[in-house]
């Protein structure tokens, strides 16, 4: 027997143009790596998609590959993650299941206050598979408290549970602070566990308990992620025998400066230093700066000519993160507020005045920021496009700088 496991795919994720697509192409690469090992099954453990609703485009380039899948006789097992779900409760595998492409092994009926689990039976191994969904905000730990587990504990048989929630026990230091459920409310008993939403490779054994994994996300997420892991991978499982396998579209090169005492100038020199004369084709560049600049602002590094510079060389696409990089005028914060709101207001308070505006006193200028940070913290609603969100976070802005005369 030999099958697969991946998930957090985050199809569209990405939403700098150059990326946009790799989370599309990844996928179709680890679709094709698994029909290249010739697996029995494939198992997609929550977050194919980055929404519920996904674009067109992405949705096609996704039921091709399946299809491909689907003349090799090769069955796709999924559970829903956080990011496949709507409020509504609905979600694109729903669509992707009824075409026969997929099927979601979260099966079964709530009996007297307790939810109970109907497996899935792979045709061709004999294998057993069910699983839990994964919602935000680990929502899904009222469904774990709720399992009735005898019936899945006492099935005979290799068995395997698909699941999208972090596991207490199994969260790496940086994550602590995450929501998360005991392996207590898992089913015990089963061979295989396999685990998404934590985006990190790990593979581990506890007591009464079958293999657990985390694949990690098939493509970073987001820059850190890129920073640490550059790309993704999946498990594959053959005959017992467990092995993580990258899944690489592109090269990445992280560049690390310590800026603390520097100027622009000299940040621009040797980062240029660092890059040097080598060709980056295929490759994915980080830039991430910190400390705190001896003199003028992060705005003084000339970042075009960096940048250009790496294209020059046929980088691929180049990302920067100067969150951590600051300047003498705004060292020194004191921010002892016991509240994410507080710490916004002390901030405000400590910063006021800074750039002069015409008839603006401090109350009204303290006032202007906090209506313009509130605005601009709105996320978009379900199912609104792109543009109309734009559209509507511009209007509010407006209005904002029309009754303060500033537009």
């Amino acid at each position: 027997m030999k099958f697969a496991h991946f998930s957090d795919v985050h199809i569209g994720s990405w939403r700098d143009p150059k990326l946009h697509n790799t989370s599309t192409e990844v996928f179709a690469k680890a679709v094709d790596f698994c029909m290249a090992q010739q697996v029995d099954f494939v198992l997609i453990a929550g977050d194919l998609f980055n929404t519920s609703l996904p674009p067109i485009d992405k949705l096609k380039a996704v039921v091709t590959k399946l299809k491909e899948l689907q003349t090799r006789d090769i069955p796709i097992y999924v559970t829903a993650g956080s990011h496949d779900y709507s409020p509504s409760g609905k979600t694109m595998l729903e669509v992707l299941e009824e075409a026969g492409l997929l099927i979601n092994v979260v099966k079964g009926e709530v009996q007297d206050n307790k939810l109970k689990l109907n497996f899935t039976i792979d045709k061709k191994t004999g294998v057993k598979i069910t699983g839990m969904i994964g919602k935000k905000g680990m929502l899904e730990r009222s469904y774990y408290e709720a399992l009735d587990t005898t019936n899945l504990e006492n099935e005979p048989g290799y068995k395997i549970f698909m699941f999208h929630t972090a596991i207490s026990e199994l969260k790496p230091k940086e994550l602590e602070m995450m929501d998360s459920t005991p392996i207590s409310l898992l089913p015990k008993g089963f061979n295989y566990y396999a685990g998404g939403h934590v985006h990190i490779i790990k593979q581990e054994q506890l007591p009464g308990y079958g293999t657990i994994t985390y694949p990690g996300a098939l493509f970073p997420a987001n820059f850190k992620e890129l920073e640490q892991f550059h790309h993704g991978g999946l498990y594959l499982v053959d005959d017992n025998k467990i092995a993580w396998h990258p899944i690489a579209l592109h090269k990445v090169r992280t560049i690390k400066l310590d800026c603390n005492q520097k100027t622009p100038q000299e940040v621009e020199q040797a980062l240029f230093e660092e890059i040097g004369n080598h060709d980056y084709a295929n490759t994915i560049i980080t830039i991430r700066l910190f400390g705190c600049l001896r003199q003028g602002r992060v705005s003084d590094i000339n970042f075009q000519e960096i940048t250009q510079r790496l294209y020059d060389r046929n980088a691929h696409v180049v990302l920067k993160n100067t969150n951590a990089l600051t300047t003498k005028e705004f060292e020194a914060i004191n921010a002892d507020a016991k509240s994410t709101e507080d710490i916004e207001l002390k901030l405000v308070k400590e910063h006021l005045g800074q750039i002069p505006i015409q008839d603006m006193t401090p109350e009204k200028e303290e006032m202007l920021i906090i209506s313009l940070m509130k605005t601009l913290s709105m996320e978009k609603d379900e199912g609104e496009r792109n543009l109309d969100f734009e559209n509507r976070l511009r209007a509010e802005v407006e209005q904002i700088l029309t009754n303060e005369k500033l537009i």
